[in-house]
């Protein structure tokens, strides 16, 4: 792995001092597609919503062939036809990603399972010989990531995370003005996503419905009863599947962090949460609610900054909210001014002198779900050719910054379920002088899977 994330990798430009940003600054650079370019036989493992918004930009590069789709819900696969207005020769369905593998050896895997699943399907695809575009966060647990990291390297296959603000056009410009120094010196960054909710009401178990094989579902993670608030979109509040709100939105400002900072990550993390407002959890056979925490605070030292980390859900309210429809994003607190890097609401520099005016650039974003996933599938595309020529190019979300990322938000949720701080040491990747804490940094997989050892 890379000892060092360079700024330099990243600073090209800087913005004139005191310049006001257009707010229709154009998007990056989209590649057409060059005459003569290959197409790539394409599958689509996790055919939900998420996964079809990256199909969709997949076959809208006209370089993706669609050959087969595999999802352990055939409802979903069939949704997801109908989305992606297939024309022709539908895809092959799969329930099992081993058997597609198998037969059809394709060239790139778009993977958009829930979390639990990232690791093992995207280390079978690399050692099938595919490029790989994988969700965030990329495992459930830490020791997951690096083996991940491991496989992609040592098969020499791209890996691109779905870690999308790395290439929006706010973030990537309001990146260049926080390194370019406009800011002043960052002492303190808070990072924060608070939406609204309530108490959480128990819903009954059900047997699973006939489209859905609930075991595979599962698969390597626990075997709870079948209920509907897990899947399709509820399974970040169960803490067997994912990481709350800290693992799911956590890390795209986590990204954010890291990508500005030098360093590969915090030296000692502590947290504290609970669900005071959501209640205790239930499963007792009969009945289910979430489990992860319905707020959160974590505090992560580096070397000469703090990050704090925030979430709630409950008390929605427009009282913090940075945009009309939501109240996310990272403040960065620097001598020069605080700098707000946000979503919808693009970013925005408030200067420490009153007598400047705040800078400002508008978001520029697609829809469905106000992403660009566009731009990232053609960074994607460029590695994969690049790649498949001898070279070396490494995507902008590669799978070691993503794996970085979703270590950072996993480590957060390590020390709220230890109840203790942890020390961390970014270059070994372990927690210093703490057995027991170690003994988080991965988990006993059910039945007969297999855990994807790192070493």
């Amino acid at each position: 792995m890379r000892r060092r994330l360079s700024r330099r990798r990243f600073v090209a430009t800087s913005l004139a001092a005191g310049a006001a940003v257009p707010s229709a600054f154009a998007m990056p650079a989209v590649r057409t597609r060059p005459k003569h370019a290959k197409t790539y036989r394409t599958a689509l493992i996790g055919s939900g919503w998420w996964g079809t918004n990256i199909a969709r930009e997949a076959l809208a590069s006209g370089r993706c062939e669609l050959v087969a789709m595999c999802d352990v819900d055939a409802r979903q696969i069939d949704q997801s036809v109908k989305d992606l207005k297939l024309e022709g020769e539908r895809p092959k369905a799969y329930v099992d990603y081993r058997e597609l593998l198998d037969e059809q050896k394709p060239e790139i895997v778009i993977i958009g399972t829930p979390d639990h699943w990232h690791p093992l399907q995207t280390i079978a695809a690399v050692r099938a010989g595919a490029h790989v575009y994988v969700e965030k966060p990329i495992s459930h647990t830490i020791d997951e990531g690096k083996a991940m990291v491991k496989a992609a390297r040592d098969a020499d296959r791209i890996v691109q995370v779905g870690t999308h603000r790395r290439i929006s056009p706010h973030n990537v410009e309001g990146m260049k003005f926080l390194k370019s120094g406009k800011a002043g010196k960052i002492g303190m960054i808070r990072a924060f996503v608070h939406y609204g909710g309530g108490p959480d009401q128990p819903t009954p178990n059900e047997e699973p419905p006939k489209e859905l094989n609930w075991d595979l579902w599962c698969g390597p993670a626990p075997l709870r009863p079948y209920n509907r608030r897990i899947t399709p979109k509820g399974f970040r509040d169960f803490l067997d599947y994912a990481n709350g709100t800290l693992g799911d939105w956590g890390i795209h400002w986590m990204d954010q962090i890291l990508w500005w900072t030098e360093e590969l990550g915090p030296k000692t993390v502590y947290s504290t949460g609970g669900r005071p407002i959501a209640g205790p959890p239930v499963n007792d056979g009969q009945m289910q609610t979430g489990d992860a925490p319905d707020h959160q605070i974590a505090v992560f030292r580096f070397d000469g900054f703090d990050v704090s980390w925030e979430h709630r859900k409950f008390a929605g309210n427009t009282a913090e909210k940075t945009h009309p429809q939501q109240a996310v994003g990272c403040y960065f607190y620097g001598t020069e001014g605080t700098f707000h890097m946000g979503w919808l609401d693009g970013w925005t520099f408030y200067p420490a002198d009153p007598k400047k005016a705040p800078i400002h650039m508008d978001a520029q974003l697609h829809e469905p779900d106000q992403q660009n996933i566009k731009e990232l599938w053609a960074d994607f595309l460029d590695c994969v050719d690049d790649r498949n020529s001898g070279g070396t190019k490494l995507p902008v979300s590669d799978i070691e910054t993503g794996h970085r990322s979703t270590t950072m938000s996993l480590l957060g949720m390590l020390a709220l379920k230890l109840g203790r701080s942890v020390n961390w040491d970014a270059e070994k990747q372990v927690i210093v002088g703490d057995p027991e804490a170690n003994i988080h940094l991965r988990r006993v997989y059910r039945g007969g899977w297999e855990y994807p050892w790192p070493a």
